[in-house]
């Protein structure tokens, strides 16, 4: 017994020694979280909570078209850059017109392309915007074999058509949810032209997977059966099956004559001195039919809901439209490229749109090394995320910018990206796919404003988490113009 009192006496300061040492290391990886090393000055900021940082703040809902919430609380507080920690990550988040503009202009020098290991999983492992130097550059003229002038010159008719077709069939209904069925439209059209799919003859139904992909695109990284993350993975799953299979039947029974994306992809994987994987192709396609599915559509149905809003606007518009209609020599004939190149007003409007749209939250780039700008320090590593909204909606920039005015851009050149405009990214990033966009806008909307009408039936409140979205849809009910009659085999009245 004495033994034993012994030792639990000599237990003793062993277990608070222990212990103590325990909360001494508890006390200084807290302190090393909350206060970085850094060889200069970090912006100013917060690293929130151990591991999770910011990320639940950052991901709370809003129903505004305005700097969201979490940023516009930081740049209150901290100014124009600040630092943060988000999914485990730090970062360092920009809403200074200069600084976001020097760091699209250093990619591949200073900064690379760099999104979450959460994207990754979502979009593929080697997807185009995890990929870098040549291999970027490479896979970027690949999509502009398919998005470049001269192919969207060629499928303007096709674009037209789809657009006349769905509309027609959408005035027959008391209503359509135009998110949805704008995504649907825009899929299918875009799916011909990639991979010659035809939901009508297909036994797999591809759209339905993306649905399924969608849903959880925009949710808290929790990977546990039940959550919408998980769903999400789980669409991605089943649409990369379906791709990799449409991959081998196209191997197995190669076509005499390039008709789609997919037969130019399986030409150059073909090729012996090819830097192209089947898994980057794959991958490829996956993100090209995302941008399709849920980028414009997006775009669409702000559009039309802005107009709705505005009909001012709309009067403008259509009289733009009814003018390229009056100045035809055949009044049956469908739209050629040059009015297309046209419609001054029309691009004004899809750049005010997708301003206030702000679809893109957030643009992430990765610190290659060390950099010194504006007395901060970035470290190396470190995360850089540009924040288009807070740039889009600058009182500084933009004057009274929640007021949808597209005559703001009278005079200005819009065509790509600048310091104070970056709803397409930016930098040797451009998106690849902003011409396909403004074909697809504004072809629907000459569409949409020469033969239709249309009201609000429900929804079309908006949420942003941070991306955007319509949580009770947008129900709109079309309705021909009186004594119009459209042959939609001819693309037009």
């Amino acid at each position: 017994m004495p033994a034993l009192s012994s030792l639990h006496l000599n237990m003793g300061p062993v277990a608070l020694c222990i212990v103590a040492l325990v909360v001494i290391s508890i006390t200084h990886w807290v302190y090393r979280w909350r206060n970085p090393r850094c060889s200069g000055e970090l912006p100013p900021g917060s690293m929130g909570l151990p591991l999770l940082g910011e990320t639940l703040d950052f991901f709370t809902p809003n129903t505004s078209c305005d700097i969201p919430p979490f940023i516009k609380k930081r740049i209150d507080r901290y100014g124009p850059v600040f630092r943060t920690s988000l999914v485990g990550r730090a970062v360092i988040i920009s809403i200074d017109a200069d600084f976001s503009y020097f760091v699209f202009q250093q990619e591949g020098k200073l900064f690379k392309s760099c999104y979450p290991v959460t994207f990754n999983e979502i979009f593929g492992r080697q997807n185009v915007g995890s990929l870098h130097g040549f291999m970027y550059k490479y896979l970027k003229n690949m999509v502009l074999n398919l998005f470049g002038p001269l192919s969207l010159k060629k499928m303007l008719p096709e674009v037209e058509l789809a657009a006349c077709t769905n509309l027609k069939r959408w005035s027959n209904q008391q209503s359509v949810d135009l998110k949805d069925a704008s995504a649907s439209m825009i899929f299918d059209l875009t799916a011909k032209k990639l991979i010659s799919y035809d939901q009508e003859k297909s036994s797999d139904n591809l759209r339905e997977s993306f649905v399924a992909f969608m849903k959880g695109l925009i949710s808290f990284p929790l990977d546990i059966p039940g959550t919408a993350y998980h769903k999400c993975l789980q669409g991605r799953k089943k649409a990369m099956g379906m791709l990799k299979k449409l991959l081998q039947e196209r191997r197995a029974k190669p076509r005499e004559k390039q008709s789609d994306f997919f037969d130019y992809v399986l030409e150059e994987l073909g090729r012996e001195d090819t830097i192209l994987t089947e898994a980057i192709a794959l991958d490829l396609m996956f993100v090209l039919l995302f941008a399709s599915f849920e980028s414009t559509s997006l775009a669409m149905t702000m559009a039309t809901k802005f107009l709705l809003e505005n009909p001012l606007v709309l009067k403008e518009l259509t009289e733009e439209h009814e003018a390229i209609l009056r100045r035809r020599e055949n009044s049956n004939s469908g739209l050629t490229w040059e009015e297309y190149k046209s419609m001054t007003f029309t691009f004004q409007f899809i750049n005010e749109t997708v301003r206030m749209a702000n679809i893109v939250p957030a643009i992430f780039r990765k610190a290659l090394k060390e950099i010194k700008f504006k007395g901060y320090t970035i470290p190396a590593g470190w995360t850089v995320i540009v924040c288009p909204p807070a740039v889009h909606m600058n009182p500084a920039i933009y004057k009274d910018p929640l007021h949808f005015n597209p005559q703001r851009w009278e005079g200005m050149e819009s065509n790509g990206a600048s310091k104070h405009f970056m709803a397409f990214g930016g930098g040797m990033r451009f998106c690849v796919g902003t011409d396909f966009t403004k074909v697809q806008m504004a072809v629907f909307l000459h569409c949409l404003v020469t033969k239709y009408r249309w009201q609000a039936i429900k929804g079309g409140e908006i949420v942003r988490t941070p991306g955007l979205q319509f949580p009770n849809g947008f129900h709109v009910q079309f309705s021909e113009k009186n004594g119009l009659k459209q042959d939609i085999t001819t693309n037009c009245i």
